[in-house]
């Protein structure tokens, strides 16, 4: 090889690495200044930037167990935000969960969010999502939450975590007296508003623009999007808001009084052997757990008078809600409302007699059946009828009679594609159909969640095609208010007419169910789904 030539090679490897640099500094910036302090995260494949595990709110542990969230003590040297915080205080998964989500470490110091964004972003809109799980289960750190695939699509995307189960929302006469809003419970709710606060600080460093944030949820999460809206605490805060599964009326999101809810308090005190406040805040974090059982103690949001000034319902009917445009909907299969498995048509027939007694026959004119697979479709029909697509709609018409920005809604009623003989503990692929939080992977293009520790799902092309459409749908609702995007067209919900848009097998305008089914349900007890039957 000539001089000349090992010269060429050289330069030729200079040169590519040279580019590799430049293309590494040009994937964004790993390092950023917050109001707290120097904060550096790390780039990924992809070419997005993660910022995971950054504090935003001091740890609620000893004497602030039970206080409203404090802001951190800001530090100078870097804080290197490259994996993900604990996640709250829960219960553990099982390997053999549908959203297994690796070893799951778990602490009471837990109030920290992650940041994705990606090169070149500015004054991007913004997406919070606040996740799921009943209020007593879930964290930002499971990879279906993830915002890489957001990222990619021109916004810049945050989740965190808040504190759950009783630590999250137990209120107690003990503790409304020593705080300086006489309220206690919503702690968890609280986290949140901390969370936008910081949100509102600091987005702007990773190329967010905070006069443009939407903030998301589903399940739990999507209940406290509604209670987000409702509260005066948010003023400004966010400018839309996405519910997906969990809304007016549904399960934990309907609110007990503020002295219910101390009631419920002192119950648990009683129940975990406490004399008072200052023994459960001396109690070891993983003993703090609210019993499953008939009768026991419950948690869950309260009308504090601070955060929730009155129930829900009530707020939007003064038109005191932030008045933000609203993407709200529901899963096809989705079924909280009490029938639970139904064997075959004559199984149908008597559980709606049991249930509804002498307007059993009005029900079955709703939802006739006359085989026993019909039955069994029309009973799954019911339980979302009663709980989610009720609720949803609930929500959309409350904005709509008392605000002015427009509603778009959905149904999904896509199932996933599962890998062959696939075995779940808590769902089964055969029937599962659309089922409760089977939309999320889509929407937020985290489809390859369910392949990280086995392989649960075969997922297609087709599928893949379909999660980006909706990912950008999402991002154009960020971005305008307004979800339309190349693949799918929405309609504005009309309360007259009502219409959504269907995500199954392919997209389509469909109607509502009808409403004389939803004004049925209204006038028949609800099965309770309090003490976290919304677990995903």
């Amino acid at each position: 090889m000539t001089m000349m030539r090992k010269k060429f090679r050289i330069l030729t490897a200079l040169g590519l690495l040279l580019a590799s640099s430049h293309a590494a500094l040009a994937a964004g910036p790993a390092r950023v200044t917050l109001d707290s302090g120097p904060v550096e995260g790390k780039r990924l494949n992809s070419g997005a930037t993660a910022f995971l595990g950054i504090p935003f709110a001091a740890p609620p542990v000893r004497d602030l167990r039970w206080k409203d969230p404090q802001p951190v003590i800001p530090w100078k040297d870097t804080y290197h935000a490259d994996r993900f915080g604990p996640q709250c205080m829960q219960p553990q998964r099982g390997l053999l969960t549908n959203q297994y989500s690796g070893a799951e470490i778990t602490s009471e110091d837990c109030l920290y969010l992650n940041v994705w964004t990606a090169p070149g972003l500015k004054k991007a809109p913004v997406i919070v999502y606040i996740h799921g799980g009943g209020f007593f289960i879930g964290s930002s750190s499971m990879p279906i939450y993830s915002g890489e695939a957001v990222s990619r699509q021109g916004a810049v995307f945050v989740n965190f975590n808040y504190r759950t189960g009783a630590l999250g929302l137990m209120a107690h006469p003990q503790l409304s007296a020593e705080s300086p809003h006489k309220s206690s419970g919503n702690y968890g709710l609280l986290d949140q508003v901390a969370a936008l606060k910081w949100v509102r600080r600091n987005i702007a460093r990773f190329g967010g623009d905070p006069e443009n944030v939407t903030i998301a949820g589903q399940s739990a999460g999507s209940m406290s999007v509604l209670m987000q809206q409702a509260s005066p605490l948010t003023r400004g805060l966010f400018h839309r808001a996405v519910g997906m599964s969990g809304g007016l009326g549904a399960g934990p999101g309907a609110t007990m009084t503020l002295a219910e809810a101390e009631g419920e308090g002192v119950k648990l005190q009683k129940f975990l052997k406490a004399a008072d406040i200052e023994q459960l805040r001396a109690m070891p974090a993983d003993r703090i757990v609210v019993p499953r059982i008939a009768d026991g103690p419950k948690v869950g949001a309260n009308q504090d008078g601070y955060f929730l000034p009155d129930t829900l319902e009530n707020l939007f009917a003064k038109g005191a809600q932030n008045d933000v445009p609203l993407m709200l909907g529901f899963a096809h299969d989705e079924s909280f409302g009490g029938f639970g498995e139904v064997r075959g048509l004559d199984d149908y027939r008597a559980k709606a007699a049991a249930r509804f007694g002498d307007r059993a026959k009005d029900f079955l004119d709703l939802y006739p059946a006359a085989t026993d697979v019909e039955a069994k479709a029309q009973a799954r029909a019911a339980d979302r009828d009663s709980t989610m697509a009720s609720a949803m709609a609930r929500w959309a018409e409350a904005q709509l009679s008392h605000g002015k920005n427009r509603v778009f809604t959905y149904q999904f009623s896509r199932a996933h594609s599962y890998a062959p003989g696939v075995k779940l503990t808590d769902l089964d692929p055969a029937t599962a159909g659309a089922y409760h939080t089977s939309e999320v992977p889509f929407w937020l293009g985290t489809l390859d969640s369910f392949n990280r520790y086995r392989t649960t799902r075969n997922w297609t092309s087709a599928d893949r095609a379909f999660s980006l459409a909706m990912t950008r749908s999402l991002v154009a609702f960020a971005r305008t208010g307004n979800p339309d995007a190349a693949e799918m067209k929405w309609p504005a919900y009309d309360p007259k007419a009502p219409t959504l848009i269907e995500l199954g097998t392919t997209v389509r305008t469909a109607p509502w169910p009808d409403r004389r089914k939803f004004e049925f349900f209204q006038n028949v007890p609800r099965p309770s789904m309090a003490g976290g039957a919304l677990r995903d």
